[in-house]
């Protein structure tokens, strides 16, 4: 099926857009609220949504919300809160049954989309502060969320090269903020965040499902057309950073059995859709699949690490190698990788490898139909980006690629920081 997005305007700065299918026997309704990526801002930022998803006026406890959502046939409403360059996303979605399947004729998208609505627009605020307890318990959510970053080595470590390759930029900064940042929150100062964000937030509506999207349109042009909005985000083009002056080396250590290397790289301004797929493609053929040269190479055949896999985020023009070592295998390893990225700069590649990775990105692109919340994401991404291709369109880009426009794209990729996270003392 060929997927088209239709957009439509609401107001100032405030997007209604809808996919539908047939197949699907459900209809997601979500809203995402655009802001910028700010120190100063972002934690109390993260922790909005998940506020909102407690509680509104009219149903203010978890209680009596979650009665509202079952007599809607166990509709289900979440909260998340992402990245996208230097931007935060944080999201509202209602997913619930399509009109179709209602015992007695419910409009369940028109209640469902009023109940969103009023999540967003009217949430259990008064005399400038959130009622009851929720803040409380959803910072020491929070709190624990930022903290078990560090559980996982592998993207500790990930995350921390991206924060010293990207230092002073807001993409260096993270979706869910800072602890001490999250202790200091209070009842008012999530409120004053809240109202914050209403006001100057990008706002993008998403209908994706079985059902009729302008139901749900008229729902939100109604509760959202008196809202003065004077100062709303603006959405600016994805701005790579591809010329590396000099590279760094960083090594810090933990309490860790198993050294991460992490090695950050840059890669050239894509100009148009062909070249952004042909660094995808790069990205996968380099380090993203089982017959990866990284995977081959460095894995398999020299035995230099556990893991060896290649990360390419078109959001910030990023390309990360990520590799789990010993810590006496680092220098091999580093040469490696770089060896290997030197081979696929040189196109010594087969076609039976590049035709795998076109496979395994077009298989990845086609599975963006298979669930709301993934179809959801991709025209959510498209949108950002101000694109408008569907799956079945990316598929033919990826299948078209040549191996030189590969080479190209390669040749612009700069090594930018090498981090190490060892348990050893470096000398």
């Amino acid at each position: 099926m060929s997927y088209q997005v239709k957009s439509v305007n609401i107001g100032n700065g405030i997007r209604y857009s809808s996919v539908t299918d047939k197949k699907f026997k459900h209809n997601r309704i979500s809203v995402c609220m655009v802001m910028p990526l700010e120190r100063e801002s972002v934690t109390v930022n993260a922790l909005v949504p998940y506020v909102l998803k407690q509680g509104t006026k009219n149903c203010p406890s978890f209680v009596e919300l979650n009665k509202k959502l079952a007599e809607l046939y166990g509709a289900s409403l979440d909260a998340a809160v992402d990245k996208y360059g230097k931007y935060q996303l944080l999201s509202l979605a209602i997913t619930s049954i399509d009109d179709r399947y209602a015992l007695n004729g419910e409009k369940l998208i028109e209640e469902c989309a009023k109940l969103l609505c009023e999540a967003v627009l009217e949430p259990n605020i008064s005399d400038g502060e959130f009622k009851g307890d929720v803040v409380e318990l959803e910072k020491q959510f929070l709190i624990d969320t930022i903290r078990a970053e560090i559980n996982d080595k592998r993207v500790y470590a990930a995350g921390r090269c991206r924060s010293i390759m990207c230092e002073g930029e807001p993409t260096a900064i993270k979706k869910y903020g800072y602890e001490e940042d999250a202790k200091a929150i209070t009842n008012k100062t999530a409120a004053q965040a809240y109202e914050n964000i209403i006001n100057n937030s990008k706002i993008e509506f998403m209908f994706v499902g079985s059902g009729d999207p302008t139901s749900g349109e008229k729902v939100v042009r109604e509760m959202f057309s008196g809202l003065n909005r004077t100062n709303v985000t603006e959405i600016e083009p994805i701005e790579y950073k591809p010329n590396v002056e000099k590279a760094k080396t960083v090594t810090e250590t933990m309490n860790i059995a198993q050294a991460k290397l992490v090695m950050g790289m840059r890669v050239g301004v894509p100009e148009n859709d062909r070249e952004m797929a042909a660094l995808r493609l790069m990205s996968s053929l380099y380090g993203g699949t089982p017959v990866s040269l990284l995977f081959k190479n460095v894995r398999e055949k020299l035995s230099l690490c556990y893991y060896c896999a290649a990360r390419f985020n078109r959001t910030t023009g990023i390309l990360t190698v990520e590799s789990g070592i010993e810590d006496a295998n680092k220098d091999k390893a580093i040469t490696e990788i770089l060896a290997q990225l030197q081979a696929v700069k040189e196109g010594k590649f087969t076609q039976e490898e590049l035709d795998h990775c076109k496979m395994i990105l077009s298989t990845a692109s086609k599975a963006a139909t298979d669930s709301l919340s993934a179809l959801e994401n991709w025209y959510l991404t498209q949108l950002m980006r101000g694109t408008n291709i569907s799956p079945d369109e990316d598929f033919a880009l990826l299948s078209s690629i040549t191996a030189e426009e590969i080479t190209k794209m390669a040749n612009t990729v700069q090594l930018d920081t090498t981090y190490l996270l060892t348990g050893a003392a470096q000398a």
